[in-house]
Order: C-alpha cells, then structure tokens, then sequence
C-alpha cells in the first residue's frame, strides 16, 4: 500500500515551496506518493479570496520583502500571531474537511505560526497520523512561532540551536530530531558542468579579482540597487529573482567593472559556482545555498532584519563564515575585508556539511515506522 505523505507550504517568500518541493524530488525514488499542499489552498478551497481582493494572502508579504520593508516586522508577527489564536476555532473548522477528504498517511509542515492548528485538526480526524515540523529556519523565535510543545508533535531541527530550543521549549527528546543543515534542491549536490574559468571570460569576468554574487532571496530587493551603487569597482553577478523592474534598474545603473544581471530564479547553483563570494540578507535559504557552494558571505544584522533570521547571524559569526555589519552602507569596507582574508573565509565555509535534503526523508520514514497512537 503507497503511503501517502502530505508536504504542507506557503508561498510567503520562496523558502518553505523551495524546501517541499526539494523534499518531494528526492522522495520519488520510494513507495510514497507525495503531494504538495498549500495551506492557501486547505483553507480557501475555493479561492474566494482571490476572486474578492484579486491577490492571494502571501502577495503582500513578499510585496514587502521585494521593497525591503520589513522595519517593525517583529511586533507586525505579534499582532499577527494574536490573529491566529483569535481565528483557531475557525482555522480548525475550515481544515478538518481537508484531512477528511485527503486522508494523508504522514503530514509535513515546512510553515511557522499555524502548526498548532495544523496538528489540531489532523488529531481531531486521524489521531494515529504522525504530525511533523520541519523548520526551515535555523532558529526558532519563539513563542509558538515553529515549535508547540504542548502537542504530539515532532520536530525536525538543522541548527543544535534550534534542538536546544525545541529541548528548552518541553519537547520530547524522542521528538526532536537533528538534520545537518537546511533543505535545499538536489541540484547543488550534482557536479556544475561547465569549465568555471572559461565561462567567467565568456561573461566578461575577471580571472584576477573576487566576483560578488547579490542576492535577495525570490523576489530580490530594492537595498540590491544600493549595493551595486557602493560596489561600482567590484565584478557582481546581480540576482534578481522574479523582480523585473529591479533586473531593469540595475542593467541601467552605471559601472566601471562587469556587471551579470539575472531576472529569473533557476540556476542559482550555476551562478554561485562562478562566484567567489556572497552579499544578502541572513535568509536561511540564500546563507545555506552559498555556503554550500563554498562562498564566504556579507550580511547584516540590525532593525530591519527579520526577527527569525537573527541567529543566523550569530551562526555566521561564529564560524568564521564572514562579514556581519549593521548596515550595507559600509559594504564596501565588508568586501574589502573579506576578499583580503578570502582563502582563510573559504577553508572555513569548506568545513560546512550539510545533507539535510537526503536526511530529512529518512527521519520520516523513521517516524512512520512506529505507528503509534501518539504519533
């Protein structure tokens, strides 16, 4: 009998689809039939949201992080959060029908903020189906931001960080389980197929200087444009994502060394292989992906950074893996730095492992296995 796994996403910013999607690609090769499921979708099956307001929930979300608003984001997640608690009742009315109809043999939640529904409502209709969390952040930001100690609920941690908090938070040491890293897609972990030296003279990129590589997650971000006007000496390969107006602004700023600019989101492994160093925000995803392609990266910590992606930085610091500043108006001065001790930052990043993406289905079947009433 296939067992049927359910990978619960959202679109807010491009991480927890990118992890699920990862997670369903390398899952193909067992007797699982695994299926996608935005949350969206569990609770508007009908899409009349969108029919009403002509946008989906998570637009403006990453309206906001293609504009870098994300000032106040921390107490804008309290508020937030207050909403959920309110709406619970609701939440879990309008999600008992799904389980109902789905009838999902494991579920994965790769989403913060609504696990406590989630769990809820899986208990309410098939109390035997394993409930699992996997964070997609490094860190949790608690409270009842990923992990909610007060149900039967595993979790799955990339960081001994974010394990402690799940430890510290009352879960259960058997449900806590260690992945090395974040999920990321399988295709960094297949050889690059390109001569890298020869393609960088193809593009017009210097041998005998450090090449940059900006990045601001799926929908890029307007602080791209003040990096590239600091960096006007430095060869940068520009990530814009699905931001087309800010693929267009940057082709028309001026500059003295070569400039990439990419307006689309495949192959970023490519392109991080023809760097030799990373500049963007402490995103889970974007951190994980270069350092894994073997980039030192330059980052910032201060008001304006996500309150779940402030370990992050930490982590960064910690290891020896870059540059951490408060803002990107002293970027140049981090690029500076850090192509000065470039070979020390590499050796460093090349201690990193993390196969996270291979494990994390193992912990599942683990989990499924014990097919206990508590699961």
């Amino acid at each position: 009998m296939v067992t049927r796994i359910d990978l619960i996403y959202f679109n807010a910013g491009g991480g927890h689809r990118a992890a699920a999607k990862a997670l369903q690609q390398v899952m193909q090769d067992r007797p699982w039939e695994v299926r996608l499921v935005n949350l969206v979708d569990m609770l508007d099956p009908q899409a009349r949201f969108f029919a009403t307001f002509h946008f989906r929930p998570e637009d403006l979300y990453n309206k906001l992080l293609a504009n870098g608003l994300t000032l106040g984001m921390a107490q804008e997640l309290k508020v937030f959060q207050m909403l959920i608690r309110l709406s619970h009742p609701a939440l879990l009315k309008r999600l008992q029908p799904y389980w109902q109809r789905a009838r999902p043999d494991v579920v994965v939640s790769l989403i913060p903020n609504f696990n406590r529904a989630l769990c809820e409502s899986l208990r309410r209709t098939q109390p035997q189906t394993p409930f699992i969390t996997v964070l997609t952040d490094m860190a949790d930001h608690p409270p009842a931001f990923w992990i909610e100690p007060d149900q039967p609920q595993h979790v799955v941690c990339g960081t001994d960080h974010a394990a402690a908090q799940a430890l510290a938070a009352g879960c259960a040491p058997d449900r806590v389980h260690r992945a090395s890293g974040m999920i990321l897609s399988p295709a960094f972990y297949q050889p690059v197929p390109m001569d890298r030296t020869a393609r960088r003279r193809e593009l017009g990129l210097p041998d005998d200087q450090a090449v940059g590589l900006v990045m601001f997650g799926g929908y890029g971000s307007a602080t791209m444009k003040r990096i590239a006007a600091r960096l006007p000496d430095t060869p940068l390969i520009l990530m814009c994502g699905r931001n087309v107006a800010l693929a267009q602004a940057l082709r028309a700023m001026p500059s003295r060394a070569p400039r990439i600019v990419v307006d689309f989101t495949e192959g970023v492994n490519h392109w991080m292989f023809l760097a030799d160093f990373f500049v963007g925000k402490p995103g889970p995803a974007s951190l994980s992906e270069a350092i894994h392609m073997g980039l030192p990266v330059i980052t910032t910590r201060n008001a304006w950074t996500m309150p779940q992606e402030r370990w992050n930085t930490d982590w960064v610091r910690s290891n020896g893996l870059g540059v951490v500043s408060r803002s990107f108006r002293t970027v140049s001065g981090a690029v500076d730095e850090l192509t000065r001790q470039l070979p020390a930052f590499q050796a460093r990043v090349r201690q990193i492992t993390n196969r996270a993406v291979f494990e994390v289905p193992d912990i599942i079947a683990s989990i499924r296995s014990r097919r206990d009433i508590t699961a």
